[in-house]
């Protein structure tokens, strides 16, 4: 029996059977950990009104699974003597990389519910924009993090790589001034809300378009030429913007003609109006007007506005009326004057 009994006392004094059962029994706690998440947290965190919880269940139910195993695997490498410290460092480093997948996959699940779900709760569309500049800055922390922690776990000195990077940080810092006055320009655009996707703008220097994109350095602006325009952030967020979609999309179009001098103003006003008002997108209210705006050297010159519920139809109305106007002075005999010059010739004779 004693025999036996001593066989029993080698086997369980050796380490290579305790890092065995330390595998093993990890493994066993890794698989009832991710079922007790799948099976009583996740229906647990349905039941609450708060989404959180499910977010938060969501983004870790996968890793702990791993995060355990790691642990036990530690645990077990403890028994060994030789090169211990160096597997255990290998072991924090894949540690500190699953928390920091974790981290990275918690902040995708918060910005992807906000985008489906919570931005419908807000009035702005601020924060439809902010979210993913903030999603992106919060990656970019949690990616920087783990790499402190990665250089602590092998005991690499931060101190002179600090201060190389603190170095470079100013060199780069005055050469990189303009970037970071675009992702701050970009940041103003947004908590401004100058405007936003889909949105008909024309820039202080003179570009007309639709907004594409709005990026943390550039905004896309394509134009009507099917033309894409980068402009800098920096630049828009001192810029003066003409939106033609606030305060909504309703728009005023404006045509000038003139007629020749002797024509009555207000027969010129009943015509040019029961024209325009023919038109199919011409709004009732506000109603269509003439204005007699100047009497120039070889005519008498009007502009008539009207309004269009819609800015997308701006130009081809303002095609429209021309001819129509055109049209309706012919119509009614009221002649459209051009430039003249008279020559005077004087004989020699």
């Amino acid at each position: 029996m004693q025999p036996v009994i001593d066989f029993l006392e080698n086997i369980l004094q050796n380490v290579y059977f305790k890092f065995l059962m330390a595998l093993v029994v990890t493994l066993v706690l890794a698989f009832l950990a991710k079922l007790i998440m799948k099976k009583v947290l996740k229906p647990l965190a349905k039941k609450t009104k708060t989404v959180v919880d499910d977010l938060i269940v969501k983004s870790i139910s996968s890793l702990v699974f791993y995060i355990i195993l790691l642990v036990g695997l530690k645990i077990g490498l403890g028994y060994f003597q030789f090169q211990a410290e160096y597997h255990k460092t290998i072991i924090n480093t894949f540690m500190i990389l699953i928390i920091a997948a974790m981290l990275s996959r918690i902040i995708d699940n918060f910005s992807k519910q906000w985008t489906k779900d919570w931005k419908h709760k807000t009035k702005t569309t601020a924060d439809d924009r902010l979210i993913p500049i903030f999603e992106k800055i919060l990656k970019a922390f949690v990616v920087i993090l783990a790499v402190f922690f990665i250089f602590d776990a092998w005991k690499i000195n931060l101190s002179p790589l600090l201060m190389t990077a603190g170095i470079t940080g100013i060199a780069i810092g005055m050469a990189g001034k303009e970037p970071l006055t675009n992702i701050l320009g970009g940041l103003q655009l947004v908590l401004d809300q100058a405007f936003k996707v889909g949105d008909k703008v024309r820039i202080e220097s003179g570009e007309l378009g639709v907004i594409m994109d709005i990026g943390l350095r550039s905004t896309k602006l394509k134009t009507y030429d099917n033309e894409v325009i980068f402009i800098p952030n920096g630049y828009l967020a001192n810029a003066k913007i003409k939106n033609y979609t606030q305060p909504d999309f309703s728009i005023r179009v404006n045509v000038g003609f003139g007629v020749e001098y002797g024509s009555d103003p207000a027969k010129v006003r009943q015509v040019v109006i029961e024209a325009v008002k023919k038109i199919e997108k011409v709004l009732d209210f506000p109603e269509p007007v003439v204005e007699f705006l100047e009497m120039s050297d070889s005519s008498i010159n009007f502009t008539v506005r009207v309004w269009v519920e819609d800015y997308s139809y701006a130009y081809g109305m303002e095609l429209e009326m021309r001819e129509v106007v055109y049209r309706g002075l012919n119509s009614a005999g009221i002649g459209i004057p051009f430039p003249t010059r008279t020559v005077y010739t004087k004989s020699l004779d």
